[in-house]
């Protein structure tokens, strides 16, 4: 009987009931937050969802696949490579945050986010396109272009959006080589004065 009873002891403590609730708690005050922070963005409040987005992600980035196939949001035996609610989560979260970054034309942390979401689902087409805006916007023209082109592949909806956006960039790189023109034209004829 005695074996039996440390059989049951030991099953019941690898995973104690004050630990699942923990997650569970963690999960879902990283959803409010995640929330909190939409709310604020739609509200035009960006520090205030900057703010909610990263306290979302402290209570989110730590729950691991056994944890949450605990709570049945992931399956026990899952592939390594299936995404989770938190990982999707995560992947919104992270594209959130870009768009923040680009509403303060912070554009190198705009980069860093979307790469981070799209690192989640490659095929996040809000995710690309904020890639290739702060691609542009930081001097990647090609690279913005790929980007960009890419977006429409995916996701044709889109198209007359990045074909805006492509259009915005061609021009503003038309007017920065005419100004670059001009200096050199302007450099040349005093060289040729003295």
């Amino acid at each position: 009987m005695s074996s039996e009873q440390d059989i049951l002891s030991m099953e019941s403590s690898t995973l104690p009931p004050h630990n699942l609730s923990a997650v569970e708690s963690k999960f879902a005050t990283g959803r409010s937050k995640k929330d909190a922070g939409d709310a604020a963005f739609k509200n035009g409040d960006i520090k205030g969802a900057l703010r909610a987005y990263h306290e979302a992600l402290m209570y989110l980035l730590g729950l691991d696949k056994s944890a949450l196939s605990a709570l049945g949001i992931a399956s026990a035996e899952s592939n390594p490579d299936e995404m989770t609610e938190v990982d999707v989560m995560l992947e919104k979260i992270h594209a959130n945050i870009s768009a923040c970054h680009i509403k303060q034309g912070n554009w190198k942390r705009a980069l860093e986010t979307a790469e981070k979401a799209l690192a989640k689902n490659s095929t996040n087409s809000k995710a690309l396109f904020r890639k290739g805006k702060a691609q542009a916007e930081l001097g990647y023209v090609e690279k913005a272009e790929e980007t960009l082109l890419e977006v429409k592949r995916i996701s044709p909806g889109e198209a007359e959006l990045v074909d805006a956006e492509l259009s915005r960039l061609h021009a503003r790189e038309r007017e920065r080589q005419k100004v670059a023109d001009q200096k050199m034209r302007g450099w040349l004829s005093r060289g040729n004065m003295a």
